[in-house]
């Protein structure tokens, strides 16, 4: 295995901080005992010593509170055995900061207090004790700020990752979002043309053999009615697609599209009046969009459920609020409308952009489709 593969691999970074610390605390610990007056010389157990806690580095991350511990015995009883003092606490530095830092907090305090406790107690047990109050004060000291930096290192990681996670979530939630608009432009897209042509495919059956003449027209309906649709589809599908294609030539389904509508719509034998109250205006995306796909799902549940004659879409642009609504001449029905996957796919639509959207009966037992979008 090559160095790079070594390194993306992580064995190496794993190995290097180890080996590391395992040269510099080996030949540092030899230096300090044999030139610290009263120290003891350095010898195979100073060397067995160092190699415990250095070289258990390597499963600091698999296994840390285990190599905390080897570090801790080890150089106790480095320190209780008189070696002099060097750079044999690195290993044991390394070990308490990383515990701390990755959340086992208790375990790493009770190793910094396991640690100078026994420091302190071992030495006046076996009367090795050298140092005065100052000194052992100080080392107290440099234990708890050791623990404490720690700390502060734990909480910015947690904060990170806090962060992250948030992120994350954020993303996950405006992914499932665009995915629920694409469903619902789907929907819509499909819904409408295979309603369209589903009308006009009964009509060129039915003239086919009476007035085979006259059936020309609805086949044609039926080809401009498919086109459409396969436009659409792959128009509203290539935004699914990760590449660097240009963008769909077909154009943002929005209101200035309206009279199209109602002409395709007419063409299914439904007659269509659009009435417009107030001063038309450019709109925001979002809101055209939405506008026209609740305009062309009612048309749709129309053409095919209301067995209706006729509807009226009408239009209010206002200071605050578009209100659409939508009205058609079916027969009379008793009690509420039922909602099927049209309807609430429009209030889901509406309620996105802060609105509303009821369905209810006309007075002559048709159906009628309001909804007040905020502008």
């Amino acid at each position: 295995m090559s160095t790079t593969e070594l390194i993306s691999d992580g064995r190496l970074r794993r190995v290097l901080l180890p080996a590391v610390v395992t040269v510099i605390a080996v030949f540092g610990s030899f230096g300090s005992s044999n030139n610290q007056e009263g120290r003891r010389h350095g010898d195979w157990i100073m060397v067995l010593l160092v190699l415990i806690g250095s070289v258990s580095l390597y499963w600091l991350r698999s296994h840390p509170i285990p190599v905390l511990w080897a570090t801790v015995v080890s150089t106790l009883v480095y320190m209780l055995m008189q070696y002099g003092y060097g750079p044999v606490i690195f290993g044991f530095v390394i070990a308490v900061f990383t515990v701390i830092r990755t959340g086992h907090r208790l375990a790493g305090w009770v190793g910094l207090v396991t640690l100078y406790a026994g420091h302190v107690l071992g030495r006046l047990v076996l009367g090795t004790n050298d140092q005065n109050v100052y000194q052992v004060l100080l080392v107290g000291t440099c234990f708890v700020v050791l623990g404490f930096m720690a700390e502060l290192f734990r909480g910015h990681r947690e904060r990170v990752m806090a962060a992250n996670k948030t992120r994350r979530e954020a993303e996950l939630r405006r992914a499932g979002e665009e995915r629920l608009r694409i469903a619902q432009e789907l929907h819509d897209v499909v819904a409408h043309h295979i309603s369209l042509i589903n009308v006009q495919a009964s009509t060129a059956l039915h003239l086919v053999d009476r007035q085979p003449e006259q059936a020309g027209p609805a086949l044609a309906a039926i080809k401009d009615a498919s086109k459409e649709a396969l436009v659409e589809l792959r128009s509203i599908v290539g935004v699914l697609r990760q590449s660097d294609e240009s963008a769909p030539r077909q154009p943002v389904a929005g209101l200035d599209r309206l009279d199209h509508l109602i002409s395709r719509t007419s063409m299914a034998g439904l007659e269509v009046h659009a009435i417009v109250h107030g001063d038309p205006r450019p709109l925001p995306t979002s809101l055209d969009r939405a506008a026209f796909r609740i305009i062309q799902e009612s048309l749709t549940n129309v053409v095919r459920h209301a067995q209706a004659t006729a509807a009226t879409v009408r239009i209010q642009y206002g200071e605050e609020s578009l209100v659409l609504q939508v009205d058609d001449d079916g027969s009379a029905l008793a009690g509420p409308p039922r909602e099927g996957n049209g309807i609430v796919g429009m209030r889901e639509r509406a309620t996105a952009l802060g609105g509303t959207l009821t369905a209810s009966r006309t007075p002559t037992g048709g159906l009628r489709i309001v909804a007040n979008l905020p502008i």
